[in-house]
């Protein structure tokens, strides 16, 4: 019995897209995404031009659909960890450790810009914080810390969760690696203090 018509041409799609995609994370490792050019993606992907932006309309496109796997397999490994027993400092920690190991992943030009993208201008509008895993599973934990008591009842721990992943993406875009664990250190006491936490 032949698949329909309709079926092939679906997963076809889905596989140039993944071949697009591929070839645009791989061109955006290598120069970063304003110096990428689409030539050389289209190229190595096996299709016309116009074929990119059928499926990504621009760049920043590739960059919202990376970031939606990536902080999928972030949000599962954090969840797994603080699965097991831990303290605030545990889930902070862990969630910059995250990071740095998507550094690894993606490559110093790629990594910008996948950060970067959280301050965008063009970004979705409706774009929310419940929409990212990365955000909803530390949110999370600092609720689960919240209710087990080691923060105080009145601490917004969904504003700090949020802000202090915020300001950890900016951390990591401006200042230079081999000076950086300092202001990493500071920055994880400055947000024990805020979060109030019990000892």
């Amino acid at each position: 019995m032949t698949k329909p018509a309709a079926t092939v041409r679906g997963r076809k799609g889905h596989q140039t897209r993944e071949r697009l995609l591929g070839a645009a994370i791989a061109e955006f490792r290598r120069a970063g995404m304003a110096a990428a050019e689409i030539g050389p993606i289209v190229s190595a992907a096996g299709v016309a031009h116009g074929t990119f932006f059928f499926h990504f309309p621009t760049k920043e496109h590739v960059l919202i659909e990376l970031e939606r796997r990536e902080e999928d397999r972030m949000a599962t490994e954090l969840t797994r960890i603080y699965a097991e027993p831990h303290d605030v400092r545990t889930t902070l920690t862990q969630a910059v450790a995250a990071l740095q190991k998507l550094k690894s992943r993606l490559g110093r030009h790629l990594f910008k810009d996948f950060l970067a993208l959280h301050f965008s201008s063009t970004r979705p509008p409706t774009d929310e914080w419940t929409t990212h895993p990365l955000i909803v599973a530390v949110v999370e934990d600092l609720q689960h810390a919240r209710d087990r008591g080691e923060i105080p009842a009145d601490v917004d721990v969904m504003h700090n969760g949020i802000s202090f992943l915020v300001g950890l993406y900016a951390l990591l875009i401006t200042i230079p690696e081999p000076i950086r664990e300092p202001f990493l250190d500071e920055y994880l006491d400055t947000y024990l203090r805020g979060l109030r936490v019990l000892a």
